[in-house]
């Protein structure tokens, strides 16, 4: 009797699910994609409906043999592909490659690796969606129709090795948009005053009150020195007594599961990962690791996902967990569900949770490395907090009147406080800011209104109105959502795109757009101002989700896109004019004539020149620095390079060729805990030791290292 073959994508996802499924089914991995549009060519044929072509790369050739043969020595070919218009198309890109015409091939989708799940998918296979696949087909062509058409004009008119692309320039120009803003910002002058009262009897307990305005209600604005010295005289020249006083319950409900936005957002301000960071581990989380006795298991459902929807298995595992840890108090009389609010999200599909709440975090903590732990814990905590009781508040406001004698003028002061009376969920799990905000004052006094009151001390302080702040990652990611740019799969791409592209860069944590960045902006925008739109891209956005759910014609949706992109590169290719940019200085002296070198860039990438050409024709080849010192002469400094070749990254020492150590690893920043040599990045969780071979697991790195190394 044949075996029935599974193909997934990795094989940390074919380990796992081998474990389930036994030894009646053979499990491969095609490692991901193994069939795409060819490099160096449009691959679309425009004149005859954009019909694509695919090929299958050089390195993935044996890969595809192996496929073919065990597809054709199989039973029923089972594609096991990630639960997205991605994994569908994946597994249709297998079956057309292995054997387009078998009949024997069927589609499981599951969003958990987990026995329950997976046994489910397998009992319940069903037929490839094409319109599932024509939606991420169109995706394609539409970002390789831009890419391949707007590169060009970028390379010619501002730089080689350029990119344009459909969503990601548009981001950029978010991030333009904004640095714009902050240099036409002029700020203007305020001042906040405070007043630090007291009980005038009783209560010795002091607390602070802010300048509002009037006692009539009307607003006073403090623009100078001046003012604020003047009001400062008056109040303390003034009689105080309480107005009004109220105090009421106020509950604070805990935040849904993660999305993929949220959980990227989360993760860079309670963690400071990148988006690509966290996806990675997410994945690593998703596909499975070694777990003890447990053997290869999932931690976590699919990662890519817009849906807030929660298994009700799950739900009633969370709540019982609850219960039990925490008690019935904190638990909420019914369960909760919560609306997703992303535009076109898949409410078939799950939030991001653990695949079993009993797995505490700290009970599989020795079985993950440390940002493996981290992420995990966070999920974990917001899947349990977000079926825990509501924390409960009480917010108490105080109007106070300051009655100037001298001037017969009343002003009006608030002060407020806020308690925190029962945790709730806030026990366990609180959501984290993107700006910093003004924690509440504690508890005021017993006030009662008529309460005459006692000056203790003024505070006037200046300040100035604030520009807004340049997007992190979290703020750019909610705004590409806001918009509806992008999906959960493109978010970490768009991200890491502008970076290695170098059109932004990183300032405190925020992105800051580069002058190559601003300069793309301006021409993309200028020339092609239809296209680099933010409501068009969200309406592409809605077409690509109204070909997934059989609404719309993909080859339609295309065509209907390129046409005004043409026009656009017709017009365009004639009338741009070559942008000049200043060469980057080097930090450094020509060692031969003394001249400040600068960073230039040509075919192969970057390179140091002297500014003293064409009289002085020195260079030498652009490094960047590890901050590792060489383990094989302990001299020069490890750094990264490119090979001119296959363009393919390695590292090496800078003596070169004093000193030949070169590999194509990337170097942990971590010593071998047995010899002291030089760990390099290995395959998945584990580093190698170039000297004693060792393999070590990642786990007892510093944060920071090995977030270098998960990156």
């Amino acid at each position: 009797m044949k075996k029935n073959l599974v193909i997934v994508e990795s094989p940390a996802k074919a380990r796992t699910i081998g474990k389930i499924l036994g030894t009646k089914y053979n499990i491969k991995a095609s490692l991901g994609h193994i069939r795409d549009l060819p490099k160096g060519q449009l691959g679309v044929d425009i004149e005859h409906r954009f019909e694509p072509k695919y090929v299958v790369p050089r390195d993935k050739a044996k890969i595809v043999t192996e496929l073919k043969n065990a597809a054709r020595e199989a039973g029923t070919v089972f594609l096991a592909t990630d639960p997205d218009r991605e994994g569908e198309a994946i597994s249709w890109h297998l079956k057309v490659v292995t054997n387009p015409n078998g009949t024997n091939y069927r589609r499981v989708v599951f969003h958990e690796i987990t026995p329950e799940a997976v046994e489910q998918a397998f009992a319940h296979p069903r037929d490839l969606d094409q319109h599932l696949v024509d939606a991420q087909q169109a995706r394609r062509i539409l970002d390789r129709l831009v890419g391949y058409q707007l590169s060009p004009i970028l390379w010619k008119k501002v730089r080689s090795g350029l990119s344009a692309g459909r969503v990601q320039s548009v981001a950029l120009k978010f991030i333009c948009d904004r640095e714009r803003e902050i240099e036409s910002f002029v700020p203007e002058e305020f001042w906040n005053i405070e007043a630090e009262l007291k009980k005038a009897t009783g209560s010795a307990k002091t607390f602070r009150a802010g300048l509002m305005g009037l006692a009539d209600g009307t607003r006073l604005t403090v623009e100078n020195e001046k003012k604020a010295s003047r009001l400062k005289d008056e109040l303390e020249a003034s009689d105080y007594q309480v107005l009004k006083v109220a105090t009421k319950k106020v509950t604070r409900q805990p935040p849904p599961p993660f999305i993929t936005s949220t959980l990227q957002q989360e993760a860079w301000r309670k963690l400071h990962f990148s988006a690509k960071q966290t996806m990675a581990i997410a994945q690593q989380l998703y596909e499975g690791l070694q777990i003890g006795s447990e053997g290869s298991v999932g931690l976590i459902t699919y990662m890519r996902t817009d849906s807030t929807h929660v298994a009700q298995s799950a739900v009633i595992e969370t709540r019982e967990y609850i219960r039990q840890k925490y008690g019935e108090s904190y638990l909420p009389p019914h369960a909760r569900t919560f609306r997703t609010t992303v535009k076109g999200a898949q409410e078939a599909h799950e939030a991001i949770r653990p695949t079993r709440t009993t797995r505490e975090p700290m009970i599989i903590k020795n079985y993950l490395t440390a940002t493996q732990f981290r992420l995990y814990q966070l999920i974990w905590q917001r899947m349990v907090a977000s079926q825990m009781a509501a924390a409960e508040y009480h917010n108490t406001a105080a109007e106070i009147k300051a009655r100037c004698a001298g001037t017969a003028t009343d002003y009006l002061l608030r002060a407020q406080s806020s308690v925190l009376t029962f945790p709730g969920f806030a026990s366990l799990y609180i959501e984290g800011e993107d700006e910093e905000k003004k924690n509440g004052q504690s508890a005021l006094p017993e006030l009662t209104k008529g309460d005459p009151l006692k000056l203790v001390e003024l505070f006037a302080e200046q300040k100035f109105t604030q520009p807004p702040p340049r997007y992190t990652e979290a703020t750019l990611i909610r705004l590409l959502e806001q918009q509806g740019i992008g999906r959960p799969s493109t978010y970490a791409p768009i991200l890491s795109t502008i970076q290695d592209r170098e059109y932004v860069t990183r300032l405190k944590g925020a992105f800051k757009p580069t002058e190559l960045g601003m300069a793309v902006n301006d021409l993309l925008v200028k020339n092609f101002t239809g296209i680099i739109d933010a409501a068009f891209t969200a309406r592409m956005e809605e077409e690509l989700d109204e070909i997934a759910s059989n609404q719309r014609d993909w080859v339609k949706v295309v065509s209907e896109f390129y046409a005004p992109l043409a026009r656009s590169l017709e017009k365009a290719v004639q009338t741009i004019e070559r942008v000049k940019l200043a060469d980057q200085p080097a930090g450094e002296n020509c060692p031969k004539c003394g001249k400040p070198m600068v960073i230039k860039t040509g075919r192969f990438g970057k390179f140091i020149a002297c500014t003293g050409y064409p009289e002085c024709k020195t260079t030498h080849p652009y490094q960047v620095k590890l901050g590792i010192k060489c383990p094989e002469c302990g001299q020069g400094d490890i750094v990264e390079k490119v090979s001119k070749k296959k363009r393919k990254i390695f590292y090496s020492c800078s003596r070169y060729p004093d000193c030949k150590f070169a590999t194509g690893l990337k170097p942990v920043g971590q010593p071998c805990p047995s010899c002291g040599g030089m760990l390099v990045r290995f395959r998945g969780n584990a580093a190698k030791c170039l000297k004693c071979e060792r393999i070590t697991r990642l786990k007892a790195q510093t944060a920071e290292a090995v977030t270098e190394a998960e990156s």
